[in-house]
């Protein structure tokens, strides 16, 4: 028994002992925390307000070296945190084509960003160079990139619609003038016999780094409907036959088939479409046999077909 209580006071003691070895520990780091020091440090280096005109691509270094004052306290605080401060590219020089920013200027800037209780004892004395292209915009078309398919007896009903048609791009020069016009990625559609609609990317051309696209999608819709044929018998116009002649064409009317919509092939109309034999086009070769252009037909058919690819002819001398 009494064994026990002396081991229980030898335990009682070691934590008293602990206890008072903690505070005055504690104690002791706090005072010390208090006092001044000077120590060395190095920023990371974050660029802003750079001309739009001008794009950053590099620079003679992104970290600097620094002493600062500070009391204990904001030595440790500051260790765990990203040093970092920004350098405002406002206040950049040019000469020549060279561009950069002196000591004294990115000094004050830093100094600026420092708690009021830390100081700046010293930095790196180096001027800082950057390297600015040129930046340039325009507009160019997007071309969408359409795998498709349709059900028997359906037709895409007009033109694609592609929102947006057009995207700006901007970058330097030298990547920006190489670009005509951007793609999608492809979209494959396979059976179909509906209106659709479908958002894809934009292909981004190899090779551009600093290039930026106002828009990164686009909409890709079109309409979808039934069809049917219609045949148009049309009159044959004869062109450019010699001079105090005239031309007799077998047969001098022709047959075009017509693929569209139904309503489209309601409203056609003989006057919406116009065939041509130009004697031009076998002048030379003394052929017998004239070639057919379909020179003229509505843009809302789907496709308009000759049934006769040439006609035979007879030229008399006008009396």
């Amino acid at each position: 028994m009494i064994q026990k209580i002396k081991n229980s006071l030898k335990k009682r003691k070691v934590k008293i002992f602990l206890v008072f070895l903690f505070c005055s520990t504690s104690a002791w780091f706090i005072s010390n925390l208090s006092e001044s020091f000077i120590s060395n440090t190095t920023f990371d280096l974050e660029f802003v307000n750079a001309s739009d005109d001008l794009l950053l691509v590099n620079t003679s270094q992104d970290k600097i070296n620094a002493k600062l004052e500070a009391v204990g306290f904001q030595f440790l605080g500051f260790n765990f945190k990203n040093k970092a401060v920004t350098i405002d590219l406002s206040e950049v020089s040019k000469e020549g084509r060279q561009y950069h920013l002196p000591y004294q200027k990115f000094k004050a800037q830093i100094e600026k960003q420092l708690p009021s209780s830390m100081r700046l004892i010293d930095i790196e004395k180096d001027t800082l160079f950057f390297d600015f292209q040129e930046v340039i915009s325009k507009e160019v078309p997007v071309k969408p990139m359409l795998q498709l398919t349709l059900e028997q007896n359906f037709l895409l009903d007009g033109k694609l619609v592609v929102e947006p048609d057009t995207v700006t791009i901007k970058g330097p020069r030298n990547e920006v003038d190489t670009i005509a016009s951007v793609k999608s990625l492809r979209i494959d559609l396979i059976d179909l016999s509906d209106d659709f609609s479908r958002n894809t990317s934009i292909k981004v051309p190899e090779g551009l780094r600093y290039t930026s696209f106002s828009a990164s999608t686009v909409t890709i819709t079109g309409k979808v409907s039934r069809f049917s044929e219609r045949m148009i018998t049309v009159n044959v116009k004869a062109m450019n036959f010699p001079t105090g002649t005239a031309i007799k064409m077998f047969p001098d009317q022709v047959k075009v088939l017509c693929k569209g919509t139904i309503n489209t092939l309601k409203n056609l109309d003989v006057s919406d479409f116009e065939v041509i034999a130009d004697f031009k086009r076998i002048r030379k070769t003394k052929s017998k046999k004239i070639p057919l252009i379909l020179e003229k037909k509505p843009e809302t058919l789907s496709s308009a077909i000759l049934q006769e690819k040439e006609v035979e002819y007879i030229l008399k001398r006008k009396e």
